[in-house]
Parts: structure tokens; sequence; C-alpha cells
């Protein structure tokens, strides 16, 4: 079991009163336990199974502008007390910063929401060994497929922030995850593909035949793939692609990216980065969510973000440093995003592919071809051909390549949006995007 709440907050308090007692102006300390079993499989066989408790405290202490911070696995209080003791003496050797300070007092959390993180429930290693013995076994059906790893992982977390402002709050959450890889082979060709699911609560996650099943299915489409040749062609991408696009996007608004001036959407606010179609969500408060928080890493009430309306760029990822380089207030984003998606757009998925008579529909992008300062992209991938609406064959060794600020305008969403990962888009298509091929 993780440890209690009164635990962690008596550990908290300990090192704020004595932080204070030794001259801090300011203090913050988080203390987290965390407890991960894992079970793997591979061919059908049992390859690993392990046991992880992670007990750790970090501590902040601030003198006026000056800041440093010190963590430890260790809890007992004195090693506690030297811990504390070293950040102090740090503090003061430390340059000021005019921009160090703790979180403004009316911008931290007051009621925390129960928003469902925490299934008690805990799943037996031989449960766990079941399970992937039944993925295993439906995803090993067809002969095409000649390998298989799988893996069973449970982490009960619990956690308590406090700072010398009198906040001090925390919560539990869960995840019960599970995964699947797939090997096929045919006379042309060897392919891999993957499948998983993850969910706070262990009975949200898939059936194991069905991962298993789908891993297959999604291997098995790739082989004897053909190439095609280099063209300017509308791209469809798969909802396991699309939301990398919000991954980048988000990176490129995030408040330190902006205060460096190292972002591609550096002063782009209130103006439109998106077609008017496209809106944007950030949503902390999603009910089982798996980036649903109470608060950010610093204590700010988190509040729904509608980052984009109407293509419009409305707000950045804001945290308490960042925020006063850039004078702006924290938004309760110093962890980043929470629940980040694209809204439904207004086709559905069928239509979508027969929108045009040739698109590329891309599953899988390799390498990291992003980069945030300039909006450029280009990633290898992999994928299939689609002609008049139907999937013609698997496709590889293609580069596909586009600038964000133009991509972004040029989004097309179906309304087949769900809520499976912390970001998550319907499946999405591009026009006119620059495919390298034969």
């Amino acid at each position: 079991m993780v440890k209690n709440q009164e635990y962690l907050k008596i550990k908290a308090s300990y090192c704020l009163d004595l932080a204070k007692k030794l001259g801090a102006t300011d203090a913050s300390v988080t203390v987290g336990n965390s407890i991960s079993e894992t079970v793997s499989f591979r061919n059908k066989v049992l390859d690993e199974s392990n046991r992880s408790d992670s007990l750790a405290i970090s501590i902040e202490t601030y003198i006026g502008k000056k800041k440093s911070s010190i963590s430890s696995s260790n809890l007992l209080d004195d090693n506690l007390k030297t811990l504390i003791e070293k950040c102090y003496e740090t503090t003061k050797m430390t340059p000021e910063d005019e921009f160090n300070s703790l979180p403004e007092k009316d911008l931290l959390a007051k009621n925390i929401k129960d928003l469902d993180l925490y299934d008690q429930s805990h799943i037996e290693n031989d449960k766990k060994i079941d399970y992937l013995r039944e993925l295993e076994e439906t995803a090993s059906i067809d002969e095409k497929i000649i390998n298989t790893e799988s893996g069973f992982t449970e982490n009960k977390s619990n956690f308590i922030l406090a700072n010398s402002d009198g906040f001090c709050n925390g919560y539990k959450s869960s995840s019960f995850s599970a995964s699947c890889v797939t090997v096929a082979k045919d006379e042309n060709s060897m392919e891999r593909d993957y499948e998983f699911t993850s969910k706070c609560h262990l009975n949200d996650i898939s059936n194991p035949s069905e991962l298993g099943k789908t891993t297959a299915e999604h291997t098995i489409k790739k082989l004897s793939p053909k190439k095609i040749g280099s063209d300017k062609m509308s791209i469809i991408f798969d909802k396991r692609i699309s939301k990398g696009f919000l991954s980048s996007f988000a990176g490129a608004i995030s408040a330190s990216s902006i205060a460096r001036g190292t972002s591609f959407l550096k002063d782009k606010i209130k103006q439109q980065v998106f077609s008017n179609s496209i809106n944007i969500i950030d949503k902390p408060d999603l009910i089982k969510g798996m980036g649903s928080q109470c608060f950010d890493s610093e204590g700010v009430t988190t509040e729904n973000l509608e980052l984009v309306k109407s293509g419009i760029l409305n707000d950045y990822l804001i945290d308490t440093y960042n925020g006063k380089k850039l004078n702006l207030k924290s938004n309760g984003r110093s962890s980043g995003c929470t629940n980040l998606y694209f809204e439904n757009g207004k086709i559905n998925y069928d239509d979508l592919l027969k929108s045009h008579s040739k698109i590329l529909y891309v599953t899988e992008t390799i390498g990291h071809g992003t980069n945030l300062v300039t909006g450029d992209f280009s990633v290898g991938a992999t994928g299939f051909l689609i002609e008049d609406g139907e999937f013609k064959y698997p496709v590889n060794e293609i580069t596909i390549a586009g600038n964000f600020n133009e991509m972004f305008k040029k989004i097309t969403l179906a309304n087949d949006l769900e809520f499976k990962y912390s970001v998550n888009s319907p499946t999405m298509m591009i026009d006119e995007m620059t495919v390298a091929g034969k």
C-alpha cells in the first residue's frame, strides 16, 4: 500500500518548519510515494516480473529572490534535517533571480475536486500473467505472426505538496496499463506494430483478446508494402499519430519556450494559427482522465483552457517563473498540459477517406523531425495508399514534410474523437503535404 496522506503531511510539515527556523523566507516541499508492479511476456513465455517502491522528497528554499532545491529518497528526520540545512546554505550562495517566487496566494487551489483518479483494486501477479497469456495466444493465432511481446503494469501513487504560504494538499492516483507488440512475416517483408491500453481503473482497460487481435491485425496489414513516387498530396494521420501534433503544439506554447523566444508561435497570441474550424481544449477535470489533476506542481488551481478558439491562439501554458518573465499570471500549467485535445470535426471518418481520389494514410512516423523554433516538420513514415476511399496497399520508405505554420491551417478533423490518452485527437487530414518516395 502507498503511504497515507497523514504520513506524507508530517514529513512535509517537518521540512517547512525547519526551513523557516533556519531563516528561509519561503519554502516548498513535495513528498511522494509510488509503487509499480510489472509483468512482461515474450513469445507466450513469462519474461520478467518486477516491483518497485519509490519514496522521495523534493525541497525548495528561498531567501528573497534566491532559490535552490534538493531531493532525496531517505525520509528519516536526521537526513531531512541535513538536507534542509544544505539547501539553505546553498540558497545563500545562489545568485538572485528577480523572477523567483512561490505562486501568488490567490491562485493556489482551495477546493479539491474528486476526479475518481484512484482505484484501490489490486491485480495479483498470477492474474497479470493470465491476462498476458490470453493476449499473446490471441495475437499469435495467425501463422504470419512470428514474434510477440507484451507487458502489464499496475501503478499506485500518492503525494503531498506543501508550501510556506499555507498550501498543503495532495491526492492518490492509479494506472493499469497493458501493451502488445507483434512481428509478422511473409515472403516479401517483415513488419511490426503495437497497441496498448492505459486507464486509471482496472475495469476500464481493454479485454486481452481484443488487444491481441487488434495488434495482430495492424501488423499483418502492413505486410508486402510498396513504394510510391514523390508527390504533393493530402495525408490522413491515424489518431495514434495525429495526437503527436498536439504534443508539438503544447511544446511550442509552453511559457518557457515563449519566454526564451525559441518557439515558432512566439508573438502569435490572439492571431489565427489554425483554420477557423479548429478548437483546442485543455481539460484538467475530466473524470478518470489520464492527464487529470486538481492542481499543478506548484499548487496553482487548474481550470479548463480554450487554447485555440476558431483557429485563434488564446493562451499559453503558463507557470509562475516564466509567467513573470512574460508579465502573465500562472494558469496552473507548471506541469504542462493535462487532458489536451482537438474538438471533433464535422466530417465522419468514411467521408474523410473519400474526400480526395488519392490520399496517403499514415499509421507510423519514424524519427524526431520536429523543429519547434522554425516549425519545420520532416519524418519518415509508413502507412497505406487510399484511392477513391478504399485502402489499396501498404507503403513504406517515404518521408513526409511541411511547416507547422502552413500545416496547421490545412487541417481537417473527423468526428471520431476518443479519450484514450492524456493527449487525444480525432483522425486528421492535412492537405498539400510534401511526400518524398522512390
